[in-house]
């Protein structure tokens, strides 16, 4: 008789997993340092609350739940925009700009938890799968570009991305010639590491981004003589200046309320979606194939932005490369996280001098390399393999977000996506009819037996009405193995986000699609958005 592996829980059902918790924690805590820190860096904050919004992450989640192996604690990916806010609400003052968010930390925390009563994560899916990842293209470049001062040992005059990339052969010509060396050098390190060692065992446990800080803080600290104010500095008291969320000065500032209003919606926005997008993509290589429960998270994540922010932390996010070491170390609970934040609090009171001696060029390396990750050449090439909607979705994200901002960048790709959508289901149709119901519920009707489930589709299918798809399939029974998808011939259009899902559920069902033969391929790609052959 086969004996069944029970998956891993949280709660006080997962401590008697806690040798494992914890050796994959403290090696977490080692790659929480550098990254917690220079994404506090990149934000205008100080260093140190890039260590204690880690913390607070990592005390917070394993008591409340909702995933199982994510790291959670600052994200690069939100750095530009928290940089972007201290600026605009402390009008260049970034100390001012600072303290005035945290306020609206606790605000978009209050608003993610009053979301969760309204299950709102489950609507995630109405973003197109190309226009998260336009977003985060160029959130990948605008973090590239935002180091460069940090690189050089060099502050720009300006602080927007086009300007700044204008900005920098003039700001070359003053760099610091030893921070820049070394930042450099780290930067070459992490690549030729990630290269020479892809396949050994060091590298799917240690990133190579932390080697590469280990070894060009070494080098600094023996044969750099590097000016200390382009090194870390955390206070001789973590508790020294501890900030605090004064709603009153907020409230005093009637001329900072549209601009407040608008940071509180964007952080609402792309915290949610980063931290579902990422948490969705650590189940899957999770090796006990369990499933996050994303409005569960989304209340975490909003408990620890208001924790966060009343010790003057920032927002929080679950983390890609953070969780993915957590794997690979052997993490198997949320109590990872936990572990995490204890040696965190150990290596802040105890190895802060060390910590010092980190020059802010080998940050700003790591965090290119982050950046570089998000928009590297292969996203680019992988979204035009899928198809001319995909990439005309992407690019047009991409550039929106870069000249305009996030928020304008995301409602134009959606509504570019829209008009796609609209466009390609009419050529499915005779007379190039519009269907204008994307939104519309496309299940006309369903059948269960014992252990196979039967849907019959009569409406277009996109990531506009995906959800109705995911929520009935969600709730099949448990016993149900086998899903025979029936596609009428009144659709006319199937869109990527919607066939990348059907992809997604063969890991779990036998899955079975009548009628997709019938429908012509945008490219060779198995997942390309298809149009009915007229």
């Amino acid at each position: 008789m086969t004996k069944v592996i029970e998956a891993p829980q949280n709660g006080l059902a997962g401590l008697k997993h806690w040798r494992a918790d914890i050796g994959a924690g403290f090696l977490v805590a080692m790659i929480s340092i550098p990254f917690s820190i220079g994404i506090a860096i990149a934000s205008g904050a100080p260093p140190i609350t890039g260590l204690t919004s880690a913390i607070i992450a990592g005390l917070i989640l394993p008591l409340v739940g909702g995933s199982y192996v994510t790291i959670s604690g600052p994200a690069a990916g939100l750095a530009p925009i928290l940089y972007q806010a201290i600026l605009t609400l402390g009008l260049g003052n970034m100390t001012e700009g600072y303290l005035l968010l945290l306020p609206i930390i606790c605000l978009v925390g209050i608003i993610q938890i009053i979301l969760c009563g309204f299950k709102i994560a489950k609507y995630s899916s109405i973003f197109p799968i190309s226009v998260i990842e336009g977003m985060l293209a160029a959130i990948g470049l605008m973090i590239i570009v935002k180091q460069f001062p940090s690189l050089i040992g060099h502050q720009y005059i300006a602080h927007d991305f086009w300007p700044m990339v204008i900005e920098t052969p003039h700001e070359l010509i003053h760099a610091n010639q030893t921070a820049f060396g070394i930042g450099l050098f780290t930067l070459v390190l992490i690549f030729s590491l990630k290269k020479l060692l892809k396949t050994h065992i060091i590298i799917k446990v240690l990133p190579p981004q932390i080697l590469a800080v280990f070894i060009s803080t070494l080098i600094s600290i023996f044969f750099l003589d590097i000016d200390s104010d382009l090194l870390i500095n955390l206070p001789n008291n973590p508790l020294h200046g501890l900030a605090f969320p004064d709603f009153k000065d907020l409230l005093l500032r009637q001329d900072l309320y549209y601009n407040a209003a608008q940071i509180i919606l964007t952080l609402t926005l792309i915290d949610g979606i980063e931290s579902l997008a990422t948490i969705k993509a650590i189940d899957k290589i999770d090796p006990h194939k369990r499933h996050s429960n994303p409005n569960r998270t989304l209340f975490a994540i909003g408990l620890s932005n208001v924790c966060s922010s009343f010790i003057g932390g920032l927002t929080i996010i679950p983390g890609g490369v953070r969780s993915t070491a957590n794997i690979m170390a052997g993490g198997k609970t949320q109590w990872a996280n936990f572990y995490n934040a204890c040696f965190l609090i150990a290596f802040m009171l105890l190895a802060r001098p060390l910590i010092n001696q980190i020059p802010l060029s080998v940050l700003a390396a790591v965090l290119i390399y982050t950046g570089f990750n998000l928009c590297r050449p292969r996203v680019w090439k992988h979204v035009a393999k899928i198809g001319p909607d995909q990439m005309l979705q992407f690019t047009a994200t991409a550039i929106i977000v870069l000249c305009t901002d996030l928020m304008i960048g995301i409602i134009s790709g959606v509504t570019i996506a829209y008009l796609s959508n609209l466009y390609y289901s009419s050529q499915g149709k005779e007379n190039n009819f519009f269907d204008y119901r994307l939104f519309t519920n496309p299940i006309e009707s369903k059948s269960c037996s014992t252990n196979e489930a039967t849907l019959y589709l009569n409406k277009n299918l996109s990531s506009f009405n995906l959800i109705y798809l995911q929520e009935v399939i969600k709730k099949l029974p448990i016993e149900t193995r086998k899903i025979c998808i029936n596609i009428s011939g009144e659709v006319s259009l199937i869109e990527h986000t919607v066939l990348d899902y059907f992809h997604s559920l063969q890991n779990k069902y036998e899955l079975i699609i009548v009628g997709l033969e019938k429908f012509k391929k945008l490219s060779n790609s198995s997942s390309s958005t298809r149009v009915r052959e007229s």
